[in-house]
């Protein structure tokens, strides 16, 4: 190479404007999700219900910490809540663990301790999830579903947070499979992607939106896995690369790509096999 054309060349440039053109297309995928969430909460609202009980299962988690029908839960362990389903996303992941809920029941504001049970939920999607369950339900009326439009700052705001609690959940579901907490069998792929559109309401068109956001921050995610191959394979080889002030050799960096392959390969046909048998059981 001539100097001008090594100087142009992506491998001839030091370290951290390597690492930083890598990065680039993960933080792409979290940005195009905030965007989407914005946009989102922007021109379609934030949908929201009050976080009322109606009905408080008999032998469940809620009877035992002492809810009666038509309380409404205003904090949990000092955290405000605003819509039913900020309530939802507390107590799906904090199954096991001690929560203090701040309910208004009529003009008295009482503090109840709850502990969520882990209980597995099937979706929509004949998807099974393990969560935390309080037992406690909502009866959803005519209006009582409200939407509340918000500025863009705001809706701003709302998108990174929706970014990062689809972030957090998908580490917690991958830690949880390691641990044992969390079943395997919910790995999915194109497959089970695919049948998606095809069971949401009619009128979901915000919600396949959603989805394309967190596909795009399932992408950018899973890049950035340090697994060689991935762009977050990249990253490691240049942090120890930085380290030793000189990069790996050829041969350890083959042997890397190679494994890679091989585990993302596996993943595929991991998933696919998943795909195949949640196919069939549905």
């Amino acid at each position: 190479m001539t100097a001008e054309e090594r100087e142009g060349s992506f491998h001839h440039k030091k370290v951290g404007p390597r690492a930083a053109i890598v990065a680039a297309g993960p933080i792409a995928n979290f940005i195009l999700a905030i965007v989407i969430f914005t946009a989102l909460f922007t021109f379609f609202g934030k949908p929201s219900t009050t976080a009322r009980v109606d009905t408080v299962q008999a032998g469940s988690a809620a009877a035992a910490a002492g809810f009666q029908g038509g309380d409404v839960v205003t904090a949990i362990d000092g955290t405000t809540i605003g819509s039913f389903s900020d309530m939802q996303r507390i107590v799906s992941i904090r199954a096991g663990e001690k929560l203090t809920f701040t309910v208004k029941r009529g003009d008295a504001t009482l503090q109840l301790q709850g502990t969520p049970e882990l209980k597995e939920i099937r979706d929509n999607f004949g998807n099974t999830h393990r969560i935390g369950v309080l037992g406690i339900t909502r009866a959803t009326n005519p209006g009582d579903v409200l939407t509340e439009r918000v500025n863009p700052a705001t809706a701003l705001w709302l998108g990174v947070k929706e970014t990062w609690f689809v972030v957090d959940r998908t580490l917690a579901y991958i830690g949880g499979v390691f641990t044992g907490r969390e079943a395997a069998d919910q790995v999915g792929g194109p497959l089970r992607i695919a049948q998606i559109p095809g069971r949401s309401p009619p009128s979901g068109v915000a919600a396949l939106i959603h989805l394309a956001a967190v596909l795009s921050i399932s992408i950018g995610l899973l890049n950035l896995f340090p697994v060689p191959l991935l762009d977050g394979g990249h990253l490691l080889f240049y942090a120890v690369e930085a380290v030793r002030g000189r990069p790996l050799s050829e041969r350890a960096q083959e042997m890397g790509f190679r494994i890679g392959l091989g585990l993302v390969l596996m993943l595929m046909v991991f998933a696919t096999y998943n795909d195949i048998l949640h196919l069939a059981a549905s």
